[in-house]
């Protein structure tokens, strides 16, 4: 559906013909692919193949078939045309025209777009699903909605975060404050993706809210991978990626349930949420900068956890491999600056 949604974003020549269909008060139906099994279901009409242009979609809408166009909106190649897809396939709609766009996106893998003459409303069928096309401006006001709602968000991630790493450098670290930060960086995580379905959707017009998007999430996915890294517990079939995954199928009740994102963690069973964790020490590493990732791993496999990292002294870091002298002193300086900004933060 994101997919189709690009092809008629505002700025497209597509949005443009349809804008120009509506305008003339008419209706139209709209198949977006042209391969075989696309031919499969069309009867009768004009072959074209002619050059996609919204004055030419606007002018053969003014026939009342199908118009056939590439995949990629480039070439008309068919018009007028009756879709017969197979009349067996259910479905819920009740005029002629959205009824066969529903049943041939059903049959067929091709997004399926219709323009209402009585409603002036537009209409994409894919796979099953239908999405209406609504006025940019209606799109930009939700989209600014759920750009303040993240930004709120945000700033309680922010703060959980900040706490977790004072909580760090202090070992006082509970189950309860790891997965208090899972569940906001998830939560984070959803609203960015429901605002990214709007960027696409207000395509050239979603310029800013894109920008906005962008500086709001900085960090967030780096963070949060690396808050399930620092303490999952893993097995030969449930590695990092398998912990990403299944948080991000959580449902949105299960992520507000503590246990449930504790759940994906595999930790051990006795384990309660104000029981003690220690962290392997990813996360503060990655904020050291100009420290690779592939050095991190190499200091977290030699010490195993944050506290006898920060406890090794400049020599022990040199006999890991990848930190020479400089590299072994810029790790000691960082985690100093890191434990001093995060104890500060969290008494002041």
């Amino acid at each position: 559906m994101l997919a189709a949604l690009r092809l008629v974003a505002p700025g497209t020549r597509l949005r443009d013909g349809i804008e120009r269909i509506i305008q003339a008060r008419m209706g139209a139906l709209l198949v977006i692919g042209a391969g075989p099994d696309v031919l499969s279901v069309c009867s009768g009409g004009f072959l074209l193949d002619a050059e996609f242009t919204p004055q030419r979609l606007s002018e053969l809408a003014k026939m009342d078939g199908a118009i056939i166009i590439t995949s990629d909106c480039q070439r008309i190649v068919r018009s007028n045309v009756h879709l017969v897809p197979d009349p067996n396939i259910p479905t819920a709609e009740t005029g002629t025209r959205h009824r066969t766009a529903e049943r041939v996106a059903r049959q067929i893998d091709v997004p399926v777009i219709t323009v209402s003459e009585d409603r002036v409303e537009v209409e994409i069928h894919v796979r099953g699903m239908k999405r209406s096309i609504e006025p940019t401006q209606r799109v930009l006001a939700r989209a600014d909605q759920a750009l303040q709602i993240l930004e709120r968000y945000k700033t309680r991630l922010d703060a959980v975060s900040g706490s977790l790493s004072a909580l760090e450098v202090e070992d006082l670290v509970t189950v309860r404050d790891v997965a208090t930060v899972l569940q906001r960086a998830e939560m984070v995580r959803r609203i960015a993706e429901e605002i990214e379905g709007y960027v696409i959707e207000l395509g050239a017009d979603g310029r800013l809210v894109l920008l906005q998007l962008d500086e709001l999430i900085g960090g967030v996915e780096d963070d949060r991978r690396l808050v399930a890294k620092d303490y999952f517990t893993e097995e030969p079939e449930w590695e990092l990626v398998n912990v990403m995954a299944q948080l991000a199928a959580l449902d949105d009740e299960s992520v507000l349930d503590l246990a449930e994102v504790v759940g994906v963690l595999r930790l051990p069973s006795d384990l309660g949420l104000d029981s003690s964790l220690q962290p392997r020490g990813f996360r503060l590493l990655h904020k050291i900068p100009r420290l690779p990732d592939v050095v991190s791993d190499h200091v977290v496999d030699r010490f195993t956890n944050l506290q006898k990292i920060m406890r090794a002294s400049e020599s022990d870091l040199v006999q890991v491999d990848g930190v020479g002298d400089a590299r072994a002193k810029a790790i000691k300086d960082g985690l100093a600056r890191l434990a001093e900004t995060s104890i500060l933060e969290r008494y002041t």
